[in-house]
């Protein structure tokens, strides 16, 4: 019975090791849009009926305090924007204007 513990015990670090994963981590099933979006809400703080202004001022306190030149690190910054382009698409008719920094589109003359 020991033998059997200490294998199974040797197995799981092997695969977490191995894989990056727990074995009990693939049982879980995938995450759906669902709790996705409820993660992105409850990560902005705001309320299921928030609205894009709502949104975007939510994204602009959390990244003051996440944003890596404050002390926070970049995979809290891109969950944050994450979050919000998350909530952002799935407004009704919302289309998601580009950054500044984004290179603008070439003309169809």
């Amino acid at each position: 019975m020991m033998r059997a513990l200490i294998l199974i015990a040797v197995v799981c670090v092997l695969c977490r090791w191995a894989l990056g994963k727990w074995p009990w981590d693939y049982l879980r099933p995938a995450p759906t849009r669902s709790q996705a979006l409820f993660r992105a809400r409850k990560l902005l703080g705001v309320e299921a009926g928030a609205g894009r202004e709502d949104v975007i001022a939510a994204h602009r306190r959390l990244t003051a305090l996440v944003h890596p030149d404050r002390g926070g690190t970049t995979a809290a910054m891109q969950e944050a924007n994450a979050a919000r382009d998350m909530l952002l698409a799935e407004l009704p008719g919302a289309a998601i204007p580009p950054d500044d920094h984004d290179p603008p589109a070439p003309s169809q003359d």
